[in-house]
């Protein structure tokens, strides 16, 4: 009975071939790295960027069966990417698949996850991390809505010298509050003002 699966006569089993060169070659490039995870033979996660970095990001970049032949498979699904956007992880994506169609044919895992690396800043400059603050206030408040009010409250009070102080607590009674009719004498002046310009 013959077996199931034939390879093609002119490239037999060349794909396999070039996977195991490419994961000895992993291995060895990326041995102690802890930004890089192998999670099984044909696939493998790096980070990109720091350890605490707001702009870090993870790949998951998987083999087919005819990988380098035919393109990997390129995901940004990790748990570790949901302050991202769904915007920025497909302009990553985009913008990995573009060196994957330059690369295709060649061992190119390396090259991607380095492609990442020199060009993070390029990749996340439209993201804007849900713990971080960004210049526009309202998508701060939109993702944060208990913190935002709060450290606006402390910003607006403003410093009283002492004497500013002594002086409103002469003004005021006993429960911080201004008498009725303690600026009447301005309110009478400024009417008065105003009224000899009506007769006139």
């Amino acid at each position: 009975m013959p077996s199931a699966r034939v390879a093609p006569p002119d490239r037999p089993m060349s794909g396999n071939e070039d996977q195991e060169m490419e994961l000895g070659a992993l291995r060895s490039i990326y041995e102690g790295d802890e930004t890089f995870r192998e999670l099984s033979p044909v696939s493998f996660q790096c980070r990109i960027g720091e350890n605490g970095d707001p702009k870090a990001f993870l790949i998951e970049i998987s083999w087919t069966e005819t990988y380098p032949q035919t393109p990997p498979v390129l995901s940004m699904n990790a748990f570790f990417n949901n302050t991202i956007s769904s915007t920025v992880k497909q302009s990553i994506l985009a913008k990995l698949q573009e060196a994957v169609e330059v690369n295709l044919g060649t061992a190119m895992t390396y090259t991607l996850f380095e492609y990442a690396k020199d060009n993070k800043e390029q990749f996340m400059e439209n993201h804007h991390p849900i713990n971080s603050v960004t210049p526009i206030s309202n998508i701060v408040s939109v993702e944060t809505p208990n913190r935002a009010p709060s450290s606006k409250k402390k910003d607006k009070k403003e410093q009283l010298s002492k004497a500013q102080k002594r002086k409103l607590a002469d003004k005021t009674d006993h429960k911080g509050e201004l008498p009725r009719g303690w600026n009447w004498v301005d309110v009478v002046k400024h009417l008065s003002k105003t009224g000899s310009k009506d007769d006139e």
